[in-house]
């Protein structure tokens, strides 16, 4: 039977970061009082914070609430037989100034729908959790 340090590997903060920068669809977890949600949306990663934009709504109205936020993205490649998954615990803040959304709009950061989305919203990392997965067969088990 493998061990989970065989087919587990635990990723640096760096790594981790790296890995998300070669993606651009992940997950964003808000939370108000009692209740949670879940967005998926498409970001950048930008000298080590995850950027997004985002229109009026639920999303943005939650992050002036409560700006702790969970973002996970994940990849599966099926040819190296390898996964891999971030999640970031951090705070979500809108940018405000005319220079922060001048400098964001720099950003290779397009909506994916064809709609208007004006607020940009940086996630700064608090905690980075990253691990890869080396995938295979179910080892027997009896």
């Amino acid at each position: 039977m493998s061990e989970n340090n065989d087919v587990i590997q635990k990723l640096s903060d760096e790594e981790s970061l790296e890995l998300l920068s070669t993606k651009t669809f992940g997950r964003l977890v808000v939370r108000r009082k009692d209740d949670m949600d879940l967005f998926p949306l498409n970001y950048v990663v930008h000298e080590g914070a995850i950027w997004f934009r985002t229109a009026e709504g639920s999303k943005l109205f939650t992050l002036t609430l409560n700006d702790d936020v969970l973002f996970e993205a994940d990849n599966v490649d099926s040819e190296a037989a390898e996964a891999w998954s971030v999640i970031v615990k951090g705070t979500a803040r809108a940018l405000k100034s005319n220079d922060e959304i001048a400098k964001a709009d720099q950003l290779p950061l397009k909506p994916w729908l064809p709609t208007l989305k004006y607020n940009y919203v940086v996630v700064t990392p608090d905690e980075i959790s990253g691990r890869k997965f080396h995938l295979g067969d179910e080892p027997e088990r009896y």
